[in-house]
């Protein structure tokens, strides 16, 4: 989609094939809700800012592995310019009879990927303070960003059809002091206050001790999407051996009583997670939660460092396993 040869016909139309393809890929793997692997989007982070006045990208840094981001800084407030989600959203819902889920980077991560150069430079004759500075710096970037942009987008979203947005925010408790949390639970109540659509938050490799404490302040949240894959073991059965959910129970003492995006499928490995293994991960999440019903049973994030073949392996075993553990717990 880069090459200078290439005219803006042929990017489309292979823009479009790419996001179809993804769309029938997820449906012959039986997925319920879906959308289109995001094959618009360069990246989550980079997508957006790249959409929106203020910022200046100032190079490639590491994120997770072998994978990089490209950076940028706030050198002026941020200015909502153009729908960034809506034409993907649109085309997704127009090729697929499936339910679709618009999954939306939110406003926490995209300021802690941020150098916030604009709004430090504007405090810095009248706070002295270094910290008081830098939070109440963030603080104004992080509300000017969901006032001005991302509820901006949201609503657009939602005039064209959005019936369920995720929000997806992996630096939620990358810092995870009280007034940060506190912070992070603010701007996600802003950013979906009032709209007439269901929200959902994903987090993924983070502290959910942390985050457990906080998720039922969050507002207008139905579903936390989570990752326990990842930290589980490969051995089939229930209770102690299914070492990687043993904190979903905190979100259930702590009084979240919305419905989960269960993790059954580690992301980050080619290991195709065989569909009792799946099952057992399910079954082990109703026996914590106590209703199956409030289970949506997903990867624990996106797939795009696996090959296609290995994807479809893991999804289409994903899907096994969850029939598996409905005729258990029927």
């Amino acid at each position: 989609l880069k090459s200078k040869e290439r005219t803006p016909k042929d990017k489309r139309a292979i823009l479009e094939w790419s996001a179809k393809f993804v769309i029938r890929f997820f449906e012959n793997a039986g997925l319920d809700i879906l959308f289109d692997g995001e094959q618009w989007r360069s990246e989550m982070y980079e997508h957006v800012i790249r959409n929106v006045e203020g910022f200046k990208f100032l190079g490639y840094v590491k994120s997770f592995d072998y994978r990089y981001f490209n950076k940028a800084a706030c050198i002026s407030k941020p200015k909502y310019v153009k729908p960034f989600y809506v034409e993907e959203f649109i085309f997704t819902r127009k090729n697929t009879d499936k339910e679709v889920k618009v999954p939306f980077t939110g406003p926490y991560t995209l300021v802690d990927w941020t150098f916030n150069e604009y709004y430090e430079k504007k405090l810095s004759g009248r706070v002295k303070d270094f910290k008081l500075r830098k939070l109440e710096a963030r603080r104004d970037f992080l509300f000017d960003l969901v006032r001005e942009v991302i509820r901006q987008e949201i609503s657009k979203l939602v005039e064209a059809g959005a019936k369920w947005i995720q929000i997806d925010e992996p630096a939620a408790t990358t810092n995870p002091s009280a007034e940060e949390m506190e912070l992070f639970v603010e701007a996600f109540n802003e950013t979906v206050k009032g709209f007439n659509c269901t929200f959902s938050l994903h987090n993924c490799y983070s502290n959910y001790e942390v985050l457990a404490k906080y998720a039922t302040e969050l507002r207008n949240c139905s579903q936390l999407a989570l990752e326990f894959a990842n930290r589980d073991s490969r051995q089939t059965g229930i209770g102690e051996v299914r070492i990687g959910y043993r904190e979903l129970k905190l979100f259930e003492d702590y009084g979240f009583r919305g419905n989960y995006g269960l993790g059954v499928i580690d992301v980050h490995t080619d290991f195709i997670e065989p569909p009792e293994l799946v099952r057992d991960r399910i079954l082990n999440a109703a026996k914590i939660i106590g209703d199956p019903s409030k289970i949506f049973v997903s990867t624990d994030c996106g797939l795009r460092t696996r090959t296609w073949e290995v994807s479809f392996a893991k999804l289409r075993n994903m899907v096994l396993g969850a029939e598996l553990a409905r005729k258990v717990l029927s």
